[in-house]
């Protein structure tokens, strides 16, 4: 694969681009493994968070399925470590952010400063919960005086409305959590002092994170490197000069198999200097994954619809509340809707794709027995799938297991 010069658009077939892709995510290659957490969290550029809990919780699953089986213990570590290693904010949504970025995210800041709104109206009390948290802190919503008023998720108080927008201003950061609950401290004493003292324009902070976005995605349209961020027009219009000027470092490709629409990319150019080897991972993923987080995008790569039904009514679920697609041989070959009980995985539905091909039933049943074995169970039970799957799935995990 050749090298581009500047700005020279390279050609790259669909099967290139997607092997870059999955080297780029961490997927293919044993250098994807090296370094542990902290460098998933690195190459990444950004760990979603989300408050469902099925076999783990997502940014725990997103490390697993790249390293196997490692400790969930270091896995948080990791992410919330004392000097902090990382940072909550707001990026393709809530995210697990390396802290070297913190600079970076300093437009968002400005937005919502300016902005002077949440979801909610911000109470008059936010200069009293910035006082408690210097005085105080580092402190939980339970420090003061509680997330909620009793109501629905979203009737929060007027202390989890202040402390967030706080959050959100970078004022305070989350740097570690208790359990589940953020803990929250001010930014001075919890991000190192040289990140605190660059002061980046909004052009700045948005041609650097498409960079990151860029090397994180390996090779993406504009629309997957503007969904990679969340930007809006007027931030969005700063990545496209960044692309047109080659500030943002990354080249133009065409990618041939891919929809006219979306053949014109871009590239890190470091990604095409080798041709992507070694062996790939066969893994569960996470529906939250950066792999398959963008709809349009994982079906452009992968040929695969994948779509969260944990909050669709359950009678107009077709795969299963927290469906976790199957990675194996590059391809995603199918899916599985998790669950556990005691020491047993339980595969409530599974679903192979049409193409998915020889080997897949076996694939499908090391992923599961690794990941039984990840989360500390020693059985797998499938509940529901194809009758001729069934029968082959259940004498491979009787090998695999």
């Amino acid at each position: 694969m050749p090298a581009p010069g500047p700005l020279m658009t390279v050609t790259l077939s669909a099967d290139e681009a997607r092997r870059i892709i999955l080297r780029a995510q961490g997927f293919l290659g044993a250098d994807a493994r090296r370094g542990g957490v902290p460098a998933v969290l690195r190459r990444l550029g950004a760990v979603q968070l989300d408050t469902i809990s099925v076999l783990a919780r997502s940014h725990e699953l997103v490390a697993y399925s790249r390293l196997g089986a490692v400790g969930r213990a270091k896995v948080e570590r990791a992410y919330w470590d004392d000097p902090a290693r990382a940072f909550e904010y707001w990026c393709h949504a809530a995210c697990v952010l390396p802290i070297g970025d913190w600079p970076l995210y300093a437009f968002r800041r400005r937005y919502y400063a300016a902005r002077k709104y949440r979801w909610h109206e911000v109470p008059p009390t936010v200069d009293k919960v910035l006082h408690q948290v210097r005085e105080n802190g580092p402190v939980t919503t339970a420090d003061l005086g509680g997330a909620k008023n009793g109501g629905p998720w979203w009737d929060w108080s007027d202390a989890k409305i202040a402390i967030e927008w706080l959050l959100d201003t970078g004022q305070v950061v989350c740097a570690r959590r208790v359990g589940w609950r953020r803990v929250y401290d001010l930014t001075e004493r919890a991000v190192p002092a040289h990140l605190l003292a660059e002061d980046l324009s909004d052009a700045e902070c948005v041609t650097r994170l498409t960079r990151t976005a860029g090397r994180a995605l390996g090779v993406a349209t504009r629309a997957d490197l503007v969904d990679f961020l969340r930007l809006k027009a007027p931030e969005a219009a700063f990545l496209d000069g960044a692309l047109a000027t080659g500030a943002a470092g990354l080249v133009p490709v065409r990618v041939s198999g891919w929809p006219d629409r979306a053949a014109d990319a871009w590239a890190d150019p470091a990604a095409l200097e080798s041709e992507p080897r070694g062996r790939h991972r066969t893994t569960l993923l996470s529906p939250f994954d950066s792999l398959v987080w963008d709809r349009p995008r994982t079906s452009r790569v992968f040929g695969f619809d994948h779509r969260l039904e944990a909050y669709v009514p359950k009678d107009k679920r077709v795969h299963g509340y927290f469906t976790m697609p199957v990675l194996a041989g590059g391809r995603l070959i199918g899916r599985v809707d998790p669950a556990r009980e005691g020491t047993t995985l339980v595969a409530r539905q599974v679903g192979l794709e049409p193409r998915a091909g020889r080997g897949a039933v076996e694939a499908l049943a090391g992923a599961l027995a690794e990941a039984a074995a990840w989360v500390g169970c020693d059985a797998v039970r499938v509940e529901r799938a194809d009758p001729a799957v069934t029968i082959a799935l259940s004498a491979a995990l009787d090998e695999a297991l």
